[in-house]
């Protein structure tokens, strides 16, 4: 397959490129993934480059079709090629796995949907610095619920109590009664022990992220040396060291690992620390408890510094790894957790285990700073967002801190959702155990509430959705005025439209739901400070509806968070076992993972840092070899990668391509969530930059639509929405009733191949189709953003402009 695609490299090499006429498409399929074949049309397809992960496919027939110049001239259209990623997010059955660091993902996306910017170069750095101390916060939320269930729960608590130890014989051993004062029965011992669940999990992640920072963050972009007219991209994606977070990311999994060992370390020792401190207590082990504490709180100092010091590195391709930092940093919060748990486990006569675990007042502190940092970052955004306003993004900047905030609460519930049902599972029917911290229990009844507010909100949607179908009627007659009515058929296009419009009102969900999550999880954080008891036994003493709704939102948020654990187990287990399914899972991760890790080095890797090379690479090598022309071909999530691509490329090859978006969600859900990347500038700045651009979408495409550049620059781009369907009722070229395709099947419409022409004929082979100057009524295409690269200087701005086919 190599030698095959040697050929076709080659084959163009010895003719003069004017003389070739070499015409190529290259298409990048969309969410969910899809098979060479069903993209090629073909069931004959070979590989010509790339692996089992990701590659290109030509159809057997075409491998070397540029040795074949005759054969070119009877083509009806280019050489097609198939680019296919979908194994980069739904590869095989350890990918379900990724479902277990979701908030992570949610994290980390909040780093990238900051408002865009320009002279606010100190403001987008603390920006950037708070959404990674929030990641931090996440990390050291889930080993902190793991200590909660095995050190708290099982070690401290069950195995400390005679009922508890007895109802659950594997932890007999631990018990000092079952096992008649065992050497394992010890306090500090059972912590000792039970530290190592959490911290397994810790090593977990860390090899995780290991692995797929070999595999995504070490491919080399390729190299662009300046050119004389190069201007730059309005946009952070067209630096050479976009996607290159290799740096970051490894020094990121030093801070994380090392966090979440400090944590459990301070987990196991807290309880020794505080018994040595009293009245009477060994002077030698007290003293080295607060030699411990102090070298914890200046390892967690040490982490901060750490993770706070660096961002990104962008304008360049930063090669460099920190080595000494990410070895030395893990490294040494493993000896001090070592340390910590010889410390804990030593002989103490007369310790005894009761009631909760000291330092569970962590969770309510842990509560309290992400709620700050989300403030702080709402602030900083709206300052961002008012120095250089964009209407179209969403809820005006403050997306990013309402994702960063449904990350936190996503974090506490899935932590609390742990603790409560292993402390019901541990405990039976009885009330033995203390139970988890009473904060978790607030947070857990804090969720029928939430519940309720989504279900009216989703019943406003709905109620605006029926409305917008009645509205819609009218406008599908308008458009199909020579073809017979059929109110079903007319109703069933309406309701297809109304629906994809919907997609635009997401803003407004995340925004109350956000907003509904801040005051009822302050509530929570204040009811469990002020009252130090559950809802239930709070409320008790009250009138009897208030008492009879807190215990009811208590069991009922307890049952909820059991059941929705439950119901991801078993999709994360199915999705292990099922291919499609796997898929689907797949389909979340196209979108949540196509930014790259600048927030948390746990999160799910970013494909796009493997999917964009590739994707530029191929353009770049194709057209110098073949002097060609070449027309990349995207639908829904594979146009993002093409622009990505495309911004990649040296000015002088990016003006040799022609990009044909379709189903792209490029202005709809990326210029409006992530403003400073996708806004109204970085696109007019593609416009600019490309030889020629054309964009296809429905009404009926909740996903897909149109670009909206300003002036007479959007007609230069998108073209009127297509039908959808292809026809009203039975005709003769559809003899049988034509389906409402939504956000699929582009290619069927005859508008795509008529576009694809356009773009080949504006085209002209070998040499680059000629710039002419901007049209002052296409606005400005400068770059909007200030970007956080460390390296200093200004971002890169707009490029020269030019009209479009």
């Amino acid at each position: 397959m190599e030698r095959a695609q040697e050929r076709a490299s080659a084959g163009g090499s010895d003719r003069p490129a004017d003389d070739t006429g070499a015409a190529l498409e290259l298409l990048v399929h969309g969410v969910g993934g899809t098979t060479p074949q069903d993209m090629l049309n073909d069931p004959r397809t070979e590989r010509i480059t790339g692996d089992g992960i990701a590659a290109v496919y030509r159809r057997a027939d075409d491998v070397d079709a540029e040795n074949r110049p005759d054969d070119g001239r009877r083509r009806d259209g280019p050489v097609p090629e198939a680019y296919v990623w979908c194994n980069l997010t739904s590869g095989n059955g350890t990918r379900a796995l990724w479902l277990l660091l979701l908030p992570f993902m949610v994290v980390n996306l909040a780093h990238w949907m900051r408002p865009a910017a320009r002279g606010r170069r100190r403001t987008v750095r603390l920006y950037g610095l708070l959404v990674r101390l929030a990641g931090l916060t996440l990390t050291v939320l889930l080993v902190a619920a793991v200590c909660e269930v095995a050190l708290d729960l099982a070690a401290w608590q069950c195995a400390g109590t005679r009922a508890c130890s007895e109802r659950n014989s594997w932890l007999g051993f631990l018990s000092p009664t079952v096992s008649h004062g065992g050497w394992w029965s010890r306090p500090g011992r059972r912590l000792a022990l039970a530290a190592l669940v959490p911290a397994a999990l810790t090593g977990l992640l860390w090899y995780l992220s290991l692995r797929t920072w070999r595999a995504y963050e070490s491919q080399q972009p390729i190299a662009r040396a300046p050119e004389a007219d190069e201007d730059g991209a309005g946009t952070a994606l067209g630096r050479p060291g976009f996607w290159y977070g290799r740096r970051l990311v490894a020094r990121l999994r030093a801070a994380h690992t090392a966090a979440g060992l400090l944590t459990i370390a301070a987990a196991a020792g807290t309880a020794a620390v505080r018994h040595d401190r009293e009245p009477g207590g060994p002077a030698l082990l007290e003293t080295l408890g607060l030699l411990l504490a102090a070298a914890l709180v200046a390892g967690a100092a040490a982490v901060v510094w750490v993770v706070c010091r660096r961002g990104r590195t962008e304008k360049r391709l930063d090669r460099d790894l920190d080595a000494h930092l990410v070895r030395r940093l893990p490294l040494a919060a493993l000896a001090l957790l070592a340390l910590t748990l010889v410390y804990a486990g030593w002989e103490r006569p007369g310790w005894e285990s009761a009631g909760r675990l000291p330092g569970d007042a962590a969770f309510g502190a842990l509560t309290l700073v992400q709620g700050l940092i989300v403030v702080v970052l709402a602030v900083v955004a709206r300052v961002l967002h008012r120095a250089h306003p964009d209407p179209r993004a969403a809820l005006r900047g403050l997306g990013g801190p309402a994702v960063a905030l449904l990350a936190c609460a996503l974090g506490g519930v899935m932590s609390g959702g742990v603790a409560q049902r292993v402390s019901d599972w541990l405990d039976g029917t009885g009330s033995h155990l203390a139970g988890p911290p009473v904060l978790l229990t607030w947070q857990a009844s804090v969720i029928p509430p939430l519940l309720v507010v989504l279900l009216v909100l989703v019943g406003v949607l709905g109620r605006r959705g029926w409305r917008l179908a009645r509205a819609e009627r009218a406008a599908v007659e308008r458009d199909y005025p020579d073809e017979a009515g059929d109110p079903g058929r007319t109703r069933r296009i309406a309701s297809a439209r109304a629906m994809a419009a919907l997609t635009d009102r997401a803003p407004l969900l995340l925004g109350v739901t956000s907003a509904a999550t801040l005051l009822l999880g302050a509530g929570a954080l204040v009811g469990a400070l002020v009252t130090e008891e559950t809802p239930g036994e709070a409320a008790h003493g009250t009138y009897g509806i208030l008492h009879g709704a807190a215990e009811t939102a208590e069991a009922l948020g307890s049952w909820l968070i059991g059941f929705g654990f439950i119901l991801f187990v078993t999709w994360g287990r199915r999705a292990y076992k099922d291919a499609s399914a796997r898929r689907t899972i797949g389909i979340l991760w196209d979108v949540g993972t196509f930014w790259p890790r600048a927030a948390h080095p746990f999160a799910p890797p970013c494909y796009a840092e493997r999917a964009v090379p590739d994707l530029t690479w191929r353009m770049a090598t194709w057209t110098r070899v073949t002097g060609g022309r070449l027309v990349i071909s995207g639908h829904s999530q594979g146009s993002v990668l093409a622009a990505a691509a495309a911004w990649q490329l040296q000015p002088s090859a990016r003006r040799r391509v022609a990009l044909l978006t379709y189903g792209s969600p490029l202005e709809r859900l990326y210029g409006r969530w992530f403003p400073a990347h996708f806004g109204p500038a970085a696109l007019l700045s593609l416009h600019h930059d490309v030889d020629c651009w054309r964009n296809l979408y429905r009404l009926t495409d909740p996903i897909g639509g149109p670009v909206r550049l300003p002036g007479d620059c959007g007609p230069e781009v998108d073209r009127e929405p297509l039908k959808d369907p292809l026809a009203y009722g039975r005709t003769e070229l559809h003899p049988l009733p034509a389906p409402i395709l939504g956000h699929s099947d582009y290619q069927a419409d005859p508008a795509f191949a008529e576009e694809r022409r356009r773009l080949l004929a504006r085209l002209r082979p070998g040499v680059p189709a000629p710039r002419h100057p901007r049209r002052p009524d296409c606005g400005p295409a400068d770059g909007p953003s200030d970007g956080e690269d460390q390296d200093g200087g200004p971002p890169p701005q707009g490029s020269s402009g030019r009209s479009s086919a």
